[in-house]
């Protein structure tokens, strides 16, 4: 269980379970973006943003730390292999970063939880699960089934 929550934080899925005033969740049956579903995501989105942040100053940290230098090169791969890896997590919450970004502007300029294709409104479940989510559910598989098709093509 430990090595599980080790791979989901380290890889930018894991999302704290907080609540706003600790006890408001937001639902469908309300009215969709008001103001406490609005604080409610973008406290969640910033909370979201500061576990990136201190991991990836942890991991420059680790980085900076350790030998690379090692005299056996079996050791020197493992090592190599171990930084490619934690560089590629980084990498990939560098993009999680940007996403977390241009939600918290979206909620700053009242577009947040609407879809970027359609207009509708994002399912407050799906924003609940996925905070930087910018298609519905719809749209999102419309546009993985377009692009398997063109990646298809291409072969």
């Amino acid at each position: 269980m430990q090595y599980k929550n080790f791979f989901i934080v380290n890889f930018g899925f894991y999302m704290k379970r907080k609540k706003l005033n600790g006890s408001y969740e937001p639902n469908s049956s309300e009215k969709f973006m008001n103001p406490k579903q609005l604080a409610y995501f973008k406290n969640k989105l910033l909370d979201w943003k500061k576990d990136i942040m201190s991991e990836s100053s942890v991991t420059l940290q680790k980085l900076k730390e350790e030998p690379s230098n090692k005299p056996d090169l079996s050791d020197r791969a493992s090592l190599e292999s171990d930084r490619t890896l934690e560089l590629r997590t980084r990498d990939r919450s560098r993009k999680l970063l940007s996403k977390i970004n241009k939600a918290l502007k979206k909620i700053e300029d009242g577009t947040y939880g609407y879809c970027e294709e359609t207009m509708e409104p994002i399912s407050i479940e799906r924003l609940k699960a996925r905070p930087v989510a910018t298609l519905t559910l719809e749209a999102q598989e419309n546009h993985e089934k377009n692009e398997k098709v063109y990646k298809e093509k291409e072969y």
